[in-house]
């Protein structure tokens, strides 16, 4: 098999917002409790929070998260979460029929984003709550004093406001699982006059109107454009979800959902700028990615588990253990956050520890990271700065989604650290010779080429933490301007280049 692309330091796609390397953490099973929160664990800080799994999302990249919810957030009030814990209520969590003790809320949420480094990203309910619960928890949080509730936040012993900057109004209200759920005219119009009341508290507040939840949903994509009728002048993002499965269908198609996930993101393009035209507006909608992954455990599954042990507080759900094969699907699913730079500004894996998660935790144990960990990793660490157009094509396979090349790649210039940075994923089962021009720059050299495959697309890192992860090769060579080398069967690369 082989693969050509050209790329040209003139030929630029967009910048790279740092948010895209964002994360989620949901109050559903072990995320919260025993994932990132576990007081007793031999690691946990003085606050409850387990260190060994700080270090892992500083390591990981995560620049961003997400919280609280997800569909906990549709039955939730922020005002359980704050005050002293002792006299915060027990309630019945619906969306995962859980016990939630509110032991972690808003001030422990935010003392963790800080310790992690991350930039908060809120969710406020618009199920069972509204336009009074939205601009509370916004006056609560953003708010400097002399208020009602920026003053409750003062007597929790949180002096300045957090001026969380990105939020969310209200999580899948086009899925009839969701509890509150709407019709796209219900939603447009609760959503566009809770934007409104929140920009009175906070005009700098930066809003995500709720779009599909997935690209199968029947509603799609007239739900966009509907409810962005109703947002599109008072919101800055419109967010997607997306999770893929199916392993049983093979790795070519398995490994082709990536360009059912493209398509996805362009038709909401093409349907923000449709409502951008009939409004005759000059505003461009961007669009947040809240929610994304690859969830291979049934639905039914996931619904059995939940139903089989109701009413406990974190109950052990939907861990999925992921193989090397996801991590590829994984790895080509978040390339299209690059490809797409110019518009998606906001991203968030899904979800950040034991739930279809990168970072594992045991009861008493060390963290482990599955295979996942490591392109998101590589991505944040090294996929900073203008995306570049590429040019050129390698061999393809036919398949449910037309016809797909076996190589999936993109490119990134990063003019501070002066390198070009290829991230390539080959689907094909056989060696891959790729080569790549790069038009108006100059090769200094071969910063690095770092590769993860195995012999056993099926293996995990249960039992052998270490049984997947990248490794360092030197077997790219450099021609005038081109670059040359070969890719491994089933293989995820980074090739960085040395450029001036």
């Amino acid at each position: 098999m082989k693969a050509r692309k050209i790329i040209n330091k003139d030929f630029r796609k967009g910048t790279i917002d740092k948010r895209i390397y964002g994360s989620f953490v949901e109050h559903m099973g072990r995320v919260v409790y025993g994932g990132i929160y576990e007081p007793g664990h031999f690691s946990a800080d003085e606050d409850g929070f387990r260190q060994d799994v700080l270090k892992l999302v500083k390591k990981m990249g995560v620049t961003a998260v997400r919280y609280p919810g997800g569909n906990f957030v549709s039955c939730y009030d922020w005002r359980d979460g704050v005050g002293p814990k002792e006299q915060r209520p027990r309630r019945l969590e619906l969306a995962w029929r859980a016990v939630e003790t509110n032991e972690v809320g808003t001030n422990e949420f935010m003392k963790w984003a800080h310790k992690a480094e991350v930039e908060p990203i809120w969710a406020v309910n618009l199920g069972t709550k509204g336009i009074e619960n939205a601009v509370s928890a916004l006056e609560y949080c953003n708010i400097a004093g002399g208020t009602k509730y920026s003053d409750l936040r003062r007597s929790h012993g949180i002096e300045n406001p957090y001026r969380i900057k990105t939020w969310c109004l209200g999580n899948e209200m086009d899925g009839e699982w969701q509890i509150g759920h709407k019709t796209a005219e219900e939603y447009g119009r609760l959503a566009q006059e809770t934007a409104k009341a929140m920009k009175q508290v906070d005009p700098e507040v930066r809003l995500v109107s709720c779009g599909s939840s997935k690209s199968d949903m029947l509603t799609w994509p007239e739900w966009e454009a509907v409810t962005l009728s109703y947002t599109y002048d008072y919101v800055d993002y419109i967010s997607l979800h997306q999770y893929y499965g199916g392993q049983e269908k093979g790795t070519a198609e398995f490994l082709a959902q990536s360009v059912d996930m493209e398509n996805y993101i362009k038709t909401v393009i093409a349907t923000c700028d449709f409502v951008k035209a009939r409004k005759r507006s000059q505003k461009i909608l961007n669009i947040s990615f809240d929610e994304w992954g690859v969830w291979e455990m049934p639905d039914q599954e996931v619904v059995s588990q939940v139903d089989a042990k109701p009413w406990q507080v974190a109950p052990q759900l939907s861990e999925q253990i992921y193989t090397m094969e996801d991590a590829l699907l994984f790895a080509s699913m978040m390339m299209n956050f690059l490809k797409y730079a110019d518009r998606i500004k906001i991203a968030c894996q899904s979800l950040l520890t034991n739930v279809s998660a990168a970072i594992m935790t045991e009861e008493g144990a060390e963290a482990w990271v599955q295979p996942i960990f490591y392109p998101f990793a590589q991505m944040s660490a090294y996929g900073r700065g203008i995306v570049l157009e590429e040019q050129g094509r390698g061999d393809a396979y036919s398949c449910s989604f037309g016809e797909v090349e076996y190589l999936d790649s993109v490119a990134v210039y990063n003019v501070e650290r002066n390198e070009v940075v290829f991230f390539l994923v080959n689907r094909g089962e056989e060696n891959m010779d790729f080569s790549a021009e790069l038009q108006n720059f100059r090769i200094e050299g071969i910063a690095e080429h770092i590769i993860m495959c195995h012999e056993n697309r099926k293996i995990t890192n249960r039992e052998n933490h270490n049984a997947v992860k990248p490794f360092e090769v030197q077997d790219v060579t450099t021609k005038d301007q081109t670059i040359s080398c070969m890719l491994r069967p089933l293989s995820w690369n980074v090739i960085r280049v040395k450029v001036q």
